[in-house]
């Protein structure tokens, strides 16, 4: 969330966007693009906005042309954060909306690709999504994950990074500002000494 500007230019959201379609994975509506028979799934975990925002559901069909099957859940069940709505401000919303109740949902779709025969699962989150994979990434469900403009991620969360990641940060982030990746890369840059294959890439 790079600042107020952030959320004040919300995405017209559109439940037919994508070249996709929706089906529960996991117990949860989901957007799915690729084929269903490939080993190689990925999952995106979207900001505030939820999964009906076209530009989430265009990245999906785009890494599910390279081919991957890709899988965005509705953590948000229905309920993205309005940005013009004055009686649930953000702090409001978010109360409603722990990342952490999505860390646990997410493992149910995890299991839910698993038991389809998927071989490996990187994940992605957005934002508010991205306090969600780090919490997958501290425990051995994926093999890859990717941040991009982080919100609520701590020095504690990146030394409990267990996989290989990519963080994307904004040039401008009151939530992830440049100081604080600079620390994300000492840490993972100091963990990959003695772990082979921990990846650390910063990008703004």
């Amino acid at each position: 969330m790079a600042g107020p500007q952030c959320c004040s230019n919300p995405p017209i959201l559109n439940p037919s966007s994508g070249e996709g379609h929706v089906e529960k994975v996991g117990g949860l509506d989901s957007y799915v693009s690729g084929s269903p028979n490939t080993k190689l799934a990925v999952i995106l975990i979207s900001e505030v906005f939820g999964y009906e925002a076209p530009i989430l559901r265009k990245i999906a069909d785009k890494v599910a042309a390279a081919g991957f099957f890709v899988v965005v859940p509705d953590f948000l069940h229905g309920d993205p954060f309005v940005y013009d709505n004055p009686n649930r401000p953000l702090p409001v919303w978010l109360k409603d909306h722990e990342p952490y109740k999505a860390f646990e949902e997410a493992k149910q779709v995890i299991e839910a690709l698993k038991s389809k025969d998927v071989s490996a699962i990187g994940a992605a989150g957005f934002c508010w999504g991205a306090k969600v994979v780090v919490e997958l990434s501290k425990i051995d469900l994926l093999q890859a994950s990717v941040l991009l403009h982080p919100s609520f991620v701590s020095l504690d969360d990146i030394r409990g990074v267990q996989v290989p990641i990519a963080i994307l940060g904004a040039e401008i982030d009151q939530y992830s500002p440049l100081e604080l990746l600079k620390q994300f890369e000492e840490i993972i840059a100091a963990k990959s000494v003695t772990k082979s294959g921990q990846v650390l890439k910063i990008k703004t």
